[in-house]
């Protein structure tokens, strides 16, 4: 786990985190070939535990969020402690001096601090809002508006997303954020405080969608109703067949609505559609309104037919669909094996053998890195502080005495 290969092999990163947004920035480059180090406040920090949890009340998340990364727990609440990290954040080689963060920048983690020891210093501070205070992802979600949009038609409570989805799109900006500031400093030799927070990633995304010029130019943004599992703006909802399964399809481009049309029959009865809607299924907008028209006909061609036989009609006329799976369906989907090296079984010390992802980012001229476990609490503290920060047995043995630091066995 040291990150020797890969495209971002030699390079390494402190990373200082919890839960979501900043360990899937640290993953994401670790996967990648850098060698992430991960420091912990002895015995684990705030989201060690976090549920999913396995059998033995290993966190499965924690596993999940730090794969390829090594391991380091030191007293953060000590000066010797701090003094540590602060060394390993200004480590020496020039790809090192790379620090990502969601803790509070400030005291001993300031930036200004920091750089003292390494001028050149690239530090990703991600924080709740762009003033510095604090959000989670789920306090952030609800004031973008989709909740308020989402779920079955006429039900006027809001319904929160329990996908991370603002988290997900901070932590891949961060990683994008670090390598942007170190290809910044490879031309100029200048590092830099990169900052982004969970709001202004959601926010911008609203506005990226549409969603705000909706709102500002007055286009009835305010009275967009709850629509169910519909696809807003063209047509794509789920249907249920003969044997109790479910499958989304979408008509969104041409050839997809051609293609639905053909399979299910439905082309035969556009002209009545058109004429009951008063719209023109050609396009987008007339196969949006005409939504309930259509999904009238397609509720009973899936009703009467199994998941099997209506599914290969689709597939063989290239309609667009997807099954909705369980967790425990989803691991018999074929994209999560055979010829895709996405997925591979590993063993995770504590917890067992199960398909782990390596990165899903694909390069021509390097090989995939394989799927890698993550580490043990403290498994890589003594060879961190040994290789790195060039300290002998005796003094390791010291720390540990003083119990500045701990280790910990796979």
């Amino acid at each position: 786990m040291s990150g020797g290969s890969g495209i971002l092999g030699g390079m390494r990163v402190i990373e200082g985190s919890a839960f979501v947004a900043a360990p899937l920035g640290g993953m994401t480059l670790a996967q990648l070939g850098a060698d992430v180090i991960r420091f912990d406040q002895i015995g684990g920090g705030l989201d060690y535990r976090r549920w999913p949890v396995s059998a033995t009340g290993k966190s499965l998340f924690w596993a999940g969020m730090n794969k390829g990364k090594r391991s380091i727990q030191l007293d953060l609440r000590s000066d010797e402690g701090r003094e540590l990290v602060a060394a390993l954040v200004s480590g020496p080689g020039d790809d090192a001096g790379m620090f990502l963060t969601n803790f509070p920048a400030k005291g001993w983690l300031d930036y200004e601090v920091l750089r003292q020891r390494r001028a050149d210093l690239i530090m990703v501070a991600l924080t709740g809002n762009y003033d510095g205070s604090s959000e989670v992802d789920y306090t952030v979600h609800p004031a973008t508006g989709f909740p308020l949009v989402t779920g079955p038609t006429g039900n006027v409570e809001p319904v929160n997303s329990v996908l991370p989805a603002w988290d997900i799109a901070l932590g891949s900006l961060a990683a994008t954020g670090l390598l942007a500031a170190e290809r910044h400093r490879l031309r100029t030799g200048a590092g830099q405080l990169v900052s982004a927070s969970l709001s202004d990633v959601a926010f911008a995304m609203v506005g990226n969608l549409g969603r705000v010029a909706q709102a500002s130019l007055g286009q009835n943004s305010d009275t967009v109703e709850k629509d169910g599992n519909f696809l807003y703006g063209a047509f794509g909802a789920p249907f249920s067949t003969a044997d109790n399964r479910h499958v989304m399809v979408v008509g969104l481009t041409p050839r997809q609505w051609v293609a639905l049309g053909k399979a299910t029959g439905l082309e035969q009865h556009y002209l009545r559609i058109e004429e009951e809607a008063g719209v023109d299924l050609s396009t987008e907008s007339g196969r949006y309104h005409a939504r309930k028209h259509i999904a009238d006909y397609l509720d009973t061609w899936f009703a009467q037919r199994t998941f099997a036989s209506s599914t290969s009609a689709l597939t063989e006329c290239g309609a667009a669909w997807g099954p909705y799976q369980t967790f425990d369906q989803l691991l018999d989907d074929p994209r999560m094996s055979g010829a895709n090296s996405l997925f591979d079984f590993v063993e995770q010390p504590g917890i067992g053998t199960f398909p782990v992802p390596a990165s899903p980012l694909n390069f021509g001229e390097l090989s995939r890195l394989p799927a890698q476990r993550a580490p043990v609490l403290g498994e890589h503290t003594d060879e961190i502080l040994s290789d790195i920060l060039g300290l002998n047995e005796r003094e390791i043995g010291r720390l540990h005495d003083a119990d500045v630091v701990a280790s910990g066995n796979p």
